[in-house]
């Protein structure tokens, strides 16, 4: 349910001097792109955007900080001003999400989604949008972010993430000895056998015998140049 933008100028009476739509695109993590998100700014027509790539969970998030600041000098100016969002997730969640949309309103800052559970333009002096933002099924996205997180900060020590491998040098010799008797994926993975780990004595999918050819002829094909 879309709901209609109705940015309130600074001085009571007085016209808005223009109206400036104003971007906002955040990441959770440096190696989550943030291009689908600047591309929509840009296709809505958004012109100035503020980016980073920082964790919901930060307590300062500068980029955010600094265009909630330019909206708020350019309303002190009586330009009328909406800050456009890709989804309500970029900008917080729960009561942080609510407590940023009670300054913007308070300023008179009109806030925008272009996708998502909020999306539409949403009246900086109403309250539906911050009953919306409170009631929102925000923890599947945290959970993901947390998820995100974790694995950025395992990598960062040297962690590999997922399951123990199930391939080794035997596996593998073995299964490119049956490869060459031109047997399917699922006939090769039903003649292995894994030897380690919590799945020791069980057959590998035929996923992974594909991934492990894909791997081993990708290794082949690279020390030939």
């Amino acid at each position: 349910m879309a709901w209609i933008e109705l940015p309130r100028p600074a001085a009571a009476g007085a016209e808005p001097a223009g109206h400036v739509r104003i971007g906002y695109a955040r990441a959770s993590t440096v190696r989550q792109s943030l291009d689908t998100q600047l591309d929509a700014l840009k296709a809505a027509g958004v012109t100035r955007v503020f980016s980073e790539k920082i964790s919901t969970r930060a307590t300062t998030r500068p980029e955010l900080d600094k265009a909630v600041g330019l909206a708020r000098e350019l309303r002190s100016a009586g330009v009328a001003v909406t800050l456009v969002v890709h989804e309500h997730k970029r900008l917080g969640r729960g009561l942080d999400l609510v407590a940023l949309a009670e300054q913007l309103r308070a300023a008179g800052i009109g806030l925008e989604f272009l996708t998502g559970e909020l999306q539409g333009s949403h009246d900086p002096s109403g309250v539906v949008f911050t009953v919306l933002a409170a009631l929102s099924g925000m923890e599947r996205e945290y959970i993901r972010d947390r998820t995100l997180e974790g694995h950025e900060s395992a990598r960062s020590r040297g962690k590999s993430i997922g399951g123990a491998p199930v391939v080794d040098e035997a596996m593998l010799s073995m299964a490119l000895h049956l490869r060459e008797q031109n047997l399917s994926l699922r006939d090769i993975a039903a003649r292995l056998v894994i030897t380690t780990g919590k799945r020791r004595g069980r057959h590998p999918s035929a996923a992974t015998v594909l991934r492990m050819f894909r791997d081993h002829d990708a290794g082949i094909g690279a020390a030939g140049r």
